[in-house]
């Protein structure tokens, strides 16, 4: 991998690797895809404002997201299925993890078990959920969570159904045998492989997802577990006010990779303002195009605590399955930390909104 020199190799090695109709299914977004191009954007148009004659000789990334110590304020996005990828799948990321510190969000729809995957890896595991129909499989589903070591639950909640992906449409993606949820009830998933109206996830999606909750449903999960609960896909302060109000943990500001409501708002376009109502209450994390150390320490510098890195991860797993992620985790904290030094804020607590605009 020694020509792996930034995230944009590890995705043009993807691209080259990977089957047509699974690269469509990793990249694309619903609509037009303006918020995939939005979320890019967002970071594009923001400048770095550089201090200088400042003691740059020990650049300290370390950080503790919710309570754990880790290398950097980087986490792994939840993302389904990585064995269509690679055939080792959550396992190597987690593996990824552990050897770079970083905590590691596993999706609901993994493709390797929760056993598995929190046994590979040291750093901490936090589960997102989908709220399903079947509230027995969803308090089954967050028992067996607890019972591997996981930390933390991400209930993502702008996916009452999964948006109309177009590149999934004309590609007919669906799941290939041998891929599967493996932290999900059999007979939950069936539908997610008949090929049936729709794509195959979107057909899944509005069989079993559940479009009828609301705020005050957020009670009876957080009722039925002792792990925090953050809530991802917020992009107002207004929903970011009322999570706070309803108890949960944390917020992951996120437009789903632009891969539910086209042209919603860039994840980072919303952040400063959802981090003035509410991140002295809870840790305010951010997804969404992030692609280059710098756009980190642009998130920083508007007020998130740690971005969470989602397409970029499957990219190096398809590549080199756990050396690839690993490749690209340091990668980006290397890049990090090089625009920290260069910044004139070594660390953490150095960088403030006037390093951005």
């Amino acid at each position: 991998m020694g020509d792996m020199l930034s995230l944009s190799d590890f995705e043009r090695a993807a691209q080259a690797r990977l089957p047509g109709s699974t690269w469509d299914f990793l990249q694309g977004g619903s609509g037009a895809e303006s918020t995939v191009a939005a979320n890019r954007a967002a970071f594009d148009r923001r400048v770095l404002l550089p201090r200088v004659l400042v003691d740059v000789t020990k650049p300290d990334l370390g950080t503790a997201l919710l309570g754990d110590p880790v290398r950097a304020p980087i986490a792994i996005a939840p993302m389904a299925y990585h064995r269509l990828v690679h055939p080792e799948g959550e396992v190597a990321t987690a593996r990824a993890a552990s050897g770079c510190g970083l905590p590691f969000v596993v999706s609901m729809f993994a493709s390797r078990t929760l056993a598995d995957i929190t046994a590979a890896t040291t750093a901490p595991v936090w589960l997102q959920l989908y709220w399903l129909r079947r509230r027995d499989a969803l308090a089954d589903l967050v028992a067996r969570a607890e019972a591997a070591g996981v930390r933390a639950l991400v209930l993502t909640v702008d996916a009452p159904r999964v948006a109309t992906r177009l590149r999934d449409l004309r590609s007919g993606f669906t799941l290939p045998p041998g891929v599967t949820a493996a932290n999900v009830d059999p007979a939950a998933m069936a539908v997610a492989r008949t090929g049936e109206s729709g794509s195959s996830i979107q057909s899944h999606s509005r069989e079993q997802f559940d479009a009828t909750i609301t705020w005050a449903d957020l009670a009876w999960l957080r009722g039925t577990t002792r792990l925090p609960v953050l809530l991802k896909g917020i992009l107002t302060a207004a929903d970011a006010r009322l999570a706070v109000d309803h108890g949960v943990a944390g917020i992951v500001v996120s437009n789903h990779g632009g891969r539910q409501l086209d042209s919603a708002i860039a994840a980072l376009d919303a952040l400063a303002e959802i981090v003035a109502e509410v991140a002295e209450a809870v840790p305010v994390f951010v997804d969404g195009g992030v692609r280059r150390g710098t756009d980190v320490l642009k998130a920083l510098a508007l007020g998130a605590d740690a971005v969470l890195l989602g397409r970029p991860v499957l990219h190096g797993l398809a590549v080199a399955g756990a050396e690839g992620v690993t490749g690209v985790l340091s990668t980006l904290r290397e890049e990090l930390e090089e625009a920290m030094v260069l910044s004139g804020a070594p660390r953490l607590t150095d960088i403030g909104a006037a390093l951005v605009r």
